[in-house]
């Protein structure tokens, strides 16, 4: 089974840009599709970037295109999250998670494998 830690996240203000960091053990992440899931209190967890197998990207939500890439260093067993020009909307705990599915699943259920989870706190 793979597992893994996600570290990065911490408070900054407005404008600011974060990585976030997901290292995996125990299995190479390149044989998953990987992505970063984020959750704010009271409301659901909601995907925001994937890389599949073959290391194609993307990121799920109009509203962070232009701000947020993901990337992956098979070396490191590692995947990241750059976040540019932070708002206080994208305050939230993100989380790595990992699947072995055909294609890159949509809903947090279809992720088998989960990280902690780092908080990223963006203040006005």
């Amino acid at each position: 089974q793979i597992q893994l830690v996600e570290s990065g996240g911490k408070l900054v203000q407005a404008g600011a840009s974060l990585r976030l960091s997901c290292v995996a053990s125990g299995r190479a992440l390149s044989i998953y599709n990987m992505a970063w899931f984020r959750q704010s209190p009271g409301k659901e967890r909601e995907l925001v970037a994937s890389i599949n197998r073959s290391g194609n990207t993307e990121i799920h939500l109009d509203s962070l295109k232009g701000r947020f890439t993901v990337s992956r260093d098979t070396i490191q067993n590692s995947i990241y999250l750059q976040m540019n020009g932070l708002k206080p909307e994208d305050t939230a705990a993100y989380y790595c998670a990992a699947s072995l599915s055909l294609f890159v699943p949509t809903w947090p259920s279809e992720y088998a494998y989960w990280g902690q989870g780092t908080q990223v706190t963006v203040s006005i």
